[in-house]
């Protein structure tokens, strides 16, 4: 499903889908500045467009990235494992330095990483590279940010191994500034965490 950038009028939000205009002022979850828009994630990254490798096509070298290699909340790498030390039957997902690789099984546990080299990674993990010089941290800020935990976790479906639908993620709104603004934003937010890391 495509979707145009969602527009403001009146203080209603509406977006432009073909020749129907949609109000969706319901869907926004707080207001920001005018110099900044909403966009859908699906807008602005390429969801679901990575490509399944199997293990004979992969370098040996590759980091190869599991679910349980990621530390749930603080998205800490607990481990780095090689192919070579790892071996695998099952296809996995390719990404490369920089893109932003988020968790989409049991997204609550909030599994967010910015990849800091290419490797491969399970399919419950969806690699997502940013257009528009998008910064990647920033988009990591905002898939671990409350608002977006809130909008996933009402849409995860599977009792025992909740996990979010493809076209739903597409659909969950980023508050977007522009790019400068964006880099502001990650200075300050990484003091803030400093600080409340070293309480």
């Amino acid at each position: 499903m495509l979707f145009s950038t969602p527009f403001s009028y009146h203080n209603r939000h509406y977006e432009k889908i073909g020749l129907e205009t949609k109000d969706i002022t319901d869907e926004i979850p707080f207001e920001i500045p005018n110099n900044w828009v909403w966009v859908r994630l699906g807008n602005i990254v390429n969801y679901g467009e990575t490509k399944a490798v199997t293990y004979s096509e992969c370098d040996k070298n590759l980091w190869i990235l599991d679910l349980e290699d990621i530390e749930k909340d603080s998205s800490k790498i607990l481990c780095k494992n090689r192919i070579k030390d790892k071996p695998f039957k099952s296809t996995k997902k390719t990404f490369q330095k920089g893109d932003v690789l988020y968790s989409k099984l049991r997204p609550y546990l909030n599994k967010v990483v910015v990849a800091d080299e290419n490797g491969v990674c399970t399919s419950e993990i969806l690699p997502l590279r940013a257009y528009y010089g998008i910064n990647a941290i920033y988009l990591q800020h905002c898939l671990k940010s409350h608002y977006f935990y809130q909008y996933v976790n009402q849409l995860t479906y599977g009792v025992k191994m909740p996990r979010l639908g493809t076209e739903d993620g597409k659909k969950g709104l980023i508050p977007l500034p522009p790019l400068n603004e964006q880099k502001r934003l990650i200075e300050k937010l990484s003091i803030l965490l400093k600080i409340t890391t070293n309480l």
